[in-house]
């Protein structure tokens, strides 16, 4: 699922070529994706680009007339810029939204379907859209460590919970739990002193430096091939290869359906691998069912 710095990085590449323009239409391959009624989606037709935001995990295209069009992309969808009328791709492809200078298209490469789209109108109604979280990048170290108590959780639960954090998803809460030297599966409350100081300083470098990168790279060329992994990842997707601090291999341990997480043992959780009943009790009363739990509104 695109996260912060992959959202960011679209946003970046879309401020170039959107804004200020006007959406010609918008066409659809399946009229699910739509999940509002009122406005009618063809109210957006011949509005302006007003503004490119970000909300939570969400691109938001502020429109003329206090329009707003609300896109989550879950976990497989995508955006790629094509030139203006490109059809849709196969089975994947969902809808597409013409330019004067091209079509942005989205796809969704999974068989069940959950990328969603919303039409608001309104501040108020677009924040109804808001999950909560304090964004990780914009809080000072008491506010995040206030948030972090709030609840006894997992670190990995509270970091993915977009009720506690914006934006932090399951591939950037297994970089920051690294830099950190933090287990995925420490409780909140059980937090140091010095543990909720590094796992800030982790939060804000991980997702700047990241976030930096892809925007640099999405002014340069649209980002068209966003995945969840990438080769320089410290832990993340990297099961079994050698943890790059200290040449252990990185562990994993899958929980809740489609969760993972991805941890060095010998630097993060004292050598001690994470797979024990105990620990599947924890987690199966720390975790909802479903993703769509954590993402959808409420």
């Amino acid at each position: 699922m695109p996260e912060l710095p992959e959202v960011e990085a679209y946003l970046a590449a879309l401020r170039q070529k959107v804004l200020g323009e006007p959406l010609e239409e918008v066409r659809l391959r399946s009229p699910f994706l739509v999940r509002s009624v009122d406005p009618p989606l063809a109210s957006c037709a011949g509005r302006r680009v007003q503004g490119v935001e970000r909300l939570g995990k969400r691109v938001v295209l502020a429109l003329e007339g206090d329009l707003f069009l609300v896109l989550h992309l879950m976990i497989a969808g995508r955006l790629r810029w094509r030139k203006r009328g490109a059809g849709l791709p196969g089975k994947a492809g969902l809808a597409a939204f013409d330019f004067p200078g091209g079509t942005l298209v989205l796809s969704e490469a999974a068989s069940r379907k959950r990328a969603s789209l919303y039409v608001v109108r309104g501040r108020a109604a677009l924040a109804d859209h808001d999950r909560g979280g304090v964004e990780p990048l914009e809080c000072d170290a008491a506010t995040f460590g206030e948030v972090l108590a709030r609840e006894s959780h997992t670190l990995k639960r509270a970091l993915t919970d977009p009720r506690l954090f914006s934006g932090i998803g399951n591939a950037w809460s297994d970089e920051i739990l690294f830099e950190a030297r933090l287990s995925p599966f420490k409780r909140t409350r059980d937090l140091s002193d010095d543990e909720r100081a590094r796992l800030f300083q982790a939060t804000r470098s991980v997702l700047e430096r990241w976030r930096d990168r892809y925007v640099a790279e999405a002014l340069q060329r649209f980002p068209d091939k966003v995945t969840a992994f990438h080769p320089e990842m410290a832990v993340h997707g990297r099961y079994r290869e050698p943890c790059p601090a200290c040449g252990a291999p990185v562990q994993r341990i899958v929980y809740a359906g489609r969760h993972d997480a991805n941890y060095c043992a010998a630097c993060q959780t004292g050598g001690r691998l994470l797979a024990d009943r105990a620990l599947s009790r924890l987690l199966k009363d720390d975790w909802p069912r479903t993703l769509e739990e954590l993402e959808e509104p409420e």
